[in-house]
């Protein structure tokens, strides 16, 4: 069998965030893995800042949300410029106010970022093995064999169920699979400094300012005074094509928007891709994170989908390994995430065009367009709280999966379960125990019912094991989308993978049977 005692369970290549979650979710469900890198060490520059709501929920269910909260810093505002005049300014401190538990954009800095799941992990025994590098994969009906290559010259064949690539743009899982990358890059050459400076734009908020062939995006970091800057590299330092610098880096929007740069801590360059992997699966080989699909930085979603991508996977994974789901659940995890990857990627595409075009078209849009629609759009209630929903990946839904079935209220099978919270308890996040996504710490099924239970679906979940979970009903759940003594059967990761009416709990019975669903014991 492929989990006997001589067979790793799940072998993740690759150390960022991706897998770095991959692994924690699956050593918190009794899975046995193993996660190398090739890098001798962890990243020590920040990359990705924004961390979304529902990567904060998700980490709620493993203990995490509130260290990142705490250690992070909460965006106040957005602001957008446009050739050196403010056009518009959003409140974001509270945007998701009744959405999520999270209502907000946390700025915490990739490096930090990792430092801390890298401890959750060795806190749970598993140590990244640095300096081992994938050199191929071999699938066979038992298992699969990976081969490790170490800097020191040592070669080892690891015998393993499943592999999954959380390996990067340049994946070595991908390319042993031979899975293809099909996508483009941008013309221009972009840098991101972390920079000590002051300035009216150096005031904890978000800025993004367009110009006729230069824009900035800045974002507050958790000290005061310091600022992570995203930009343009001058057209002709670019193409000299010799090793770029912060002298090379446009300044005309820097400028007038005062910004004072004293001091740069760290400075990169870099070409932004679009590529979307034609398969997220093969065999016993997944991909996961950058593997699987990159894109531009437009609305910091690339780390939080690799670590969306994490979540589902691995829960799925352990299901499969400790024999409580049918094998066919994982293939699941592909249609499911390989479609947010693609609407993702073709929507920042569109984005980033327009922000950095030399076109005559993209121009009229951010110069002429953008200072009007922008500010009037800005004001409505209805367009921030939808961007709120798009940004944060709240409104990622998985409707029209195998794994999903139902409609209750306007809550369909696939949606994230509507996060549930009396009032008066939403003040602070100690204060959240009576709020419906407490229970989901279990990262396992569970049934919600919000009002009164019928007795034969108490009936149903006592026979098999399978938690269920009580709800006072609140006149507020209503505008939330959930029923009234309906029933929600929700999945490992918050998902809802069955919204059944009050007595409709033969649907709860064929569900689980038709997908060999066993809860684990409680």
């Amino acid at each position: 069998m492929v989990n006997s005692a001589d067979v790793l369970d799940v072998l993740i290549v690759g150390a960022g965030p991706t897998g770095l979650v991959l692994a924690l979710w699956l050593a918190r469900l009794g899975v046995r893995v193993r996660i190398v890198d090739k890098a001798d060490e962890a990243s020590v520059t920040s990359r990705a800042v924004g961390v979304q709501a529902r990567t904060l929920e998700l980490y709620q269910q493993v203990g995490l949300a509130e260290t990142l909260v705490d250690r992070g810093r909460r965006a106040t505002a957005a602001n957008l410029w446009v050739s050196g005049r403010q056009v518009a300014r959003a409140p974001v401190g509270d945007l998701g106010e009744g959405i999520s538990p999270y209502p907000y954009v946390l700025i915490y800095p990739q490096d930090e970022h990792e430092r801390l799941l890298i401890d959750r992990l060795r806190a749970s025994g598993i140590e990244v093995e640095r300096s081992t590098e994938l050199c191929g994969v071999e699938d066979s009906a038992d298992g699969a064999a990976a081969r490790l290559e170490r800097a020191g010259g040592g070669v080892e064949t690891v015998r393993v169920a499943y592999v999954a690539g959380c390996d990067g743009a340049h994946s070595a899982v991908r390319e042993s699979s031979g899975i293809g990358f099909a996508g483009g890059t941008y013309e221009h050459v972009f840098y991101v400094a972390d920079a000590e400076a002051t300035g009216p734009a150096v005031n904890g908020e978000i800025h993004v300012a367009l110009d006729t062939t230069d824009f900035l995006a800045v974002f507050p970091l958790k000290a005061d005074g310091h600022v992570r800057l995203v930009g343009t590299v001058r057209e002709e330092a670019a193409q000299k094509g010799e090793r770029l610098a912060w002298e090379d880096v446009s300044r005309r929007v820097i400028g007038w928007m005062k910004i004072d740069v004293a001091r740069v801590n760290w400075f990169s360059t870099y070409h932004v891709h679009h590529r979307v992997a034609e398969r997220f699966r093969s065999g016993r080989a997944f991909l996961l994170g950058d593997a699987a699909h990159i894109h531009s930085p437009v609305g910091g979603q690339g780390m939080n989908t690799g670590i969306g991508d994490a979540v589902n996977l691995a829960w799925k994974l352990a299901a499969v390994l400790q024999r409580r789901a049918d094998a066919a659940i994982l293939d699941t995890y592909e249609p499911e995430r390989i479609a947010f990857a693609r609407r993702l990627v073709a929507t920042t595409d569109r984005a980033f065009t327009a922000v950095t075009s030399s076109g005559a078209l993209a121009r009229l849009v951010r110069l002429r367009i953008v200072p009007v629609v922008i500010p009037t759009a800005f004001e409505l209630a209805a367009v921030r709280r939808f961007l709120f929903r798009t940004v944060s990946q709240t409104a990622v839904t998985y409707r029209g999966s195998a794994l999903s079935e139902g409609r209750a209220g306007g809550v369909e099978g696939g949606d994230r379960l509507p996060w549930a919270c009396p009032a008066e308890a939403r003040r602070g996040i100690g204060e959240r125990r009576r709020d419906n996504f407490a229970p989901l710490t279990s990262l396992d099924w569970q049934v919600h019912v919000y009002g009164e239970p019928a007795p034969a679906l108490q009936s149903v979940c006592d026979q098999r094991r399978l938690p269920l979970h009580v709800f006072p009903w609140d006149p507020g759940m209503a505008a939330s989308g959930l029923e009234r003594d309906a029933f929600y059967l929700v999945r490992p990761d918050g998902y809802v993978g069955l919204a059944g009416r009050e007595n409709d709990s033969t649907a709860l019975t064929s569900y689980l049977d038709s997908r060999r669903l066993i809860a684990r014991p409680y």
